[in-house]
């Protein structure tokens, strides 16, 4: 997702130190971590639902092509005990 270096991090607490002040900090860093959690299980939920979805239509797509090479034999060996 997003990459950020400890550097980026470092610079970051320390840019949030100077505007929150050390009495709001933990909190929202609470708050920052409670809403990466959230948005984390909801990629990873939207991420678990589309490739089930992707193995149900590669289901379907080798049942429609099992049943084409059915028809296609059954035909065949129609064709033959007509002969």
């Amino acid at each position: 997702m997003i990459e950020i270096s400890f550097g980026k991090m470092l610079l970051l607490a320390l840019i949030a130190l100077l505007v929150l002040g050390p009495e709001k900090l933990p909190g929202a860093a609470r708050t920052a971590g409670a809403l990466v959690r959230r948005v984390r299980n909801t990629w990873d939920s939207v991420r678990a639902e589309v490739e089930r979805e992707l193995e149900i239509e590669e289901i379907k797509r080798t049942a429609r092509e099992a049943a084409a090479r059915a028809e296609a034999a059954q035909a065949q060996m129609n064709a033959t005990a007509r002969d």
